[in-house]
C-alpha cells in the first residue's frame, strides 16, 4: 500500500491536528539559526502540504527574514500580503495581524509608498490599541510593539515631510517607554534627545529645550561628563540655546564638548562644533574670536579640496564680513563656496541647497536681490526632488515670494506665496510663525491686486497662527491684525475694520512707552475708520498693508 502524500495528510486530518503540525513546522524551519535561502525552499514545501489559512504565521516569518535582510523588499512586501490575507480571513484580531500590517507599512516605506504605508501602520496601531482595550493580549506582549509602530509612523510621515505629526508620534513612543524603562536609563535619554533633535528642526526651540536637558542629565549621571553621548547632547542643547540667542550658554556647551571628541577621536563632530562656534562668534559680533576660529577650521580642512566642508567654511567666512561691510571681499568669497557647490550639487543635493539659502541671505544682504532670487530658486529645485523636506520647500517658497513682494513684484510673487501656503500647512500640524507670515503676506499680495475679500481671509488665518506662535500682542500679530482691518475697511465692512483696529489699540498699549507713535498712528487710523463708517471720511486712511518679517 503507497504512503499517502503529505498534502492528503495535511487536508484529511484533524483541524486541531493541522494546527499543531503547522506550528510545529514553523518552530522547526522557520527559527533564528536559519537562512533566507532555507526559509523560502522550506516555505515552497509547506505551500503545497498546507492550506492558505495555515501558512499565515510562515508567510510572516519569512516576510520579517526578508525585511531584516533588506535586499528584496517586493518580495517582502508580497509575503507580508499572504500573511495578512491568511490571519486576516481567520476573523481574530491578534498581534501577528497587527505583525503583518507593521511589516506592510515597513516595507512600503522602503519602497517610498508613503500613503500604503500610512494606511497599514495606522490600521495596525488601532489594532494594537483595540487589543489592549479587550484584554485579549498581556501589556507586556503589546506594549513593545505600540512602541515600534509609533516609531514607524513618526518615520513615515517625516518622508512625507509632516514633521510636526512626527512628533506627535515620537511623544508617545517617548510614553511607552517611560512607562517600561527605569527613568534614567539610556535608552530612555536617547529618546528624550531623539526628540529634542525633532523639535529643533521644526524650530520649535522651547518644547527642545527641556528634552534636551532631560537627556544631558541622564547620561550625565549614568555614563559620565566625558562620555560621546553627553557630548551628543551637547552638541544639541548647543544649537538650541543659538536658535534662542543665548549665544554664550550654547559657547559654554561647545567648551564642555571639545575635550571629549578630540579625545574620542570625532573629528566631523569637532569640526562641526567648530563652524557653529564661528557662525555664533560672528552673531555676537565678535569677529576677532571667530577669524581665529575659521583659521583653525582652514587648517583642519586643507586636505579637503572642494570638500562641502570648505563650502561652509567659505559662507561663514562670507558672514563675517558681511557684518563688517566688507561686500568686495565677501564675493570673492561667494563666487569660491558657489563653484565647490557646483560639483556636489549631484551628490549632496540637501546641502547645496541649504548653501544656497545661506548664500541668498548675503546677496540679499547687499541688495543684489535677483543674484539671491536666483540662488533660492536653485535650491528650491533641489528640495521640490525630496519629499522628507516639504517644510524647506515650503519656507524657501515663501521667502522667494516675501522678496519679490518687497520688490513691489506682485504678479511673480503670488505663485511662490500660495504654492508655500500649500506646502507649509501640510508640514506643520501646530501653528508656526512661518506660517503665519507667509499667510500675511499673501493677503498683502491680494489687497495690492485689488483682491480684498481674499486678502481679508488670509490676514484673519495668519493672526490666527501668530496669536498662538508669536502671542496676540507681538508685533508681528499686531501687524497682521492692522492689515486685517484695512481689508476690511476696503471692503466696506467698518464695523469689522473697527473692531479689528481697536485690537490693534490695546494690543499697542501694552507696550507701554516704546509703542508711542504706533498707538498715536493706531488712534488716527480708528477715529478715520468711524469717520468714513458716517460717510464724512476725508481718505487720510494707509493704503498700503506691511509684509512679514519686516526689514
Amino acid at each position: 500500500m503507497s504512503k499517502p502524500s503529505p498534502s492528503l495528510v495535511s487536508k484529511t486530518n484533524h483541524p486541531r491536528q493541522i494546527q499543531v503540525n503547522t506550528k510545529r513546522h514553523i518552530m522547526e524551519a522557520f527559527g533564528p539559526d536559519k537562512t533566507t535561502e532555507e526559509m523560502l525552499a522550506a516555505f515552497q514545501d509547506m505551500e503545497a502540504s498546507f492550506d492558505v489559512a495555515d501558512l499565515g504565521l510562515a508567510s510572516l516569518k519569512v516576510g520579517l527574514q526578508l525585511q531584516h535582510e533588506g535586499k528584496d523588499p517586493e518580495k517582502a512586501l508580497s509575503f507580508a500580503h499572504k500573511a495578512l490575507k491568511a490571519l486576516d480571513q481567520q476573523g481574530k484580531r491578534s498581534l501577528p495581524v497587527s505583525m503583518a500590517l507593521h511589516l506592510m507599512g515597513c516595507v512600503n516605506i522602503r519602497l517610498e509608498r508613503f500613503d500604503d504605508s500610512l494606511e497599514c501602520l495606522n490600521r495596525a496601531d488601532s489594532l494594537l490599541c483595540r487589543l489592549e482595550k479587550e484584554g485579549v493580549a498581556s501589556v507586556e506582549e503589546i506594549r513593545p510593539g505600540m512602541h515600534a509602530m509609533q516609531v514607524e509612523l513618526a518615520n513615515v510621515k517625516t518622508a512625507m515631510g509632516r514633521r510636526d505629526e512626527a512628533l506627535e508620534n515620537l511623544k508617545k513612543a517617548l510614553n511607552i517607554m517611560e512607562m517600561n524603562l527605569e527613568k534614567d536609563s539610556k535608552e530612555l535619554g536617547m529618546a528624550y534627545r531623539d526628540l529634542a533633535d525633532g523639535y529643533l528642526l521644526v524650530s520649535n526651540l522651547k518644547e527642545a529645550l527641556p528634552f534636551s536637558l532631560k537627556a544631558l542629565e541622564i547620561h550625565k549621571e549614568e555614563l559620565g561628563h566625558h562620555s560621546v553621548e553627553v557630548a551628543h547632547d551637547r552638541r544639541i542643547l548647543r544649537a538650541i540655546y543659538a536658535g534662542l540667542g543665548e549665544h554664550n550658554k550654547a559657547l559654554k556647551q561647545f567648551v564642555l564638548s571639545r575635550k571629549v571628541l578630540k579625545h574620542c577621536g570625532l573629528t566631523s563632530e569637532l569640526l562641526s562644533a567648530k563652524m557653529d562656534v564661528a557662525n555664533m562668534q560672528i552673531s555676537l559680533g565678535r569677529f576677532d574670536e571667530a577669524f581665529i576660529t575659521l583659521k583653525d577650521i582652514a587648517q583642519q580642512t586643507n586636505n579637503e579640496k572642494d570638500s562641502e566642508n570648505q563650502a561652509s567654511m567659505f559662507i561663514l567666512i562670507g558672514q563675517a564680513l558681511c557684518n563688517q561691510g566688507k561686500f568686495a571681499d565677501l564675493k570673492g568669497c561667494l563666487e569660491i563656496a558657489c563653484k565647490i557647490l557646483d560639483k556636489k550639487e549631484a551628490v549632496s543635493p540637501r546641502f547645496v541647497a541649504q548653501a544656497c539659502t545661506d548664500i541668498a541671505t548675503l546677496y540679499e544682504a547687499m541688495n543684489e536681490f535677483e543674484t539671491a532670487i536666483s540662488l533660492l530658486k536653485r535650491a528650491l529645485a533641489l528640495i521640490e526632488k525630496e519629499p522628507q523636506e516639504q517644510h524647506a520647500e515650503g519656507t524657501v517658497s515663501a521667502r522667494i515670494g516675501w522678496m519679490l513682494l518687497s520688490r513691489g513684484e506682485v504678479p511673480r510673487a503670488i505663485p511662490y506665496l500660495e504654492g508655500a501656503a500649500r506646502k507649509l500647512k501640510e508640514s506643520f500640524a501646530i501653528k508656526h510663525f512661518v506660517a503665519g507670515h507667509n499667510y500675511n503676506n499673501l493677503g498683502v499680495a491680494y489687497l495690492e491686486s485689488e483682491r480684498p475679500q481674499p486678502a481679508a481671509q488670509m490676514f484673519a488665518i495668519a493672526k490666527d497662527i501668530l496669536d498662538v506662535a508669536r502671542g496676540p500682542h507681538h508685533q508681528d500679530s499686531i501687524v497682521a491684525c492692522q492689515n486685517l482691518s484695512m481689508a476690511y475697511s476696503t471692503m466696506g465692512s467698518y464695523t469689522l475694520a473697527i473692531e479689528s483696529q481697536q485690537q490693534v489699540i490695546d494690543s499697542w498699549k501694552i507696550h507701554g512707552l516704546c509703542a508711542l507713535g504706533e498707538l498715536a498712528n493706531a488712534f488716527c487710523i480708528l477715529e478715520e475708520l468711524k469717520r468714513k463708517a458716517c460717510g464724512t471720511s476725508s481718505n487720510q486712511l494707509p493704503t498700503k498693508a506691511m509684509p512679514l518679517p519686516r526689514k
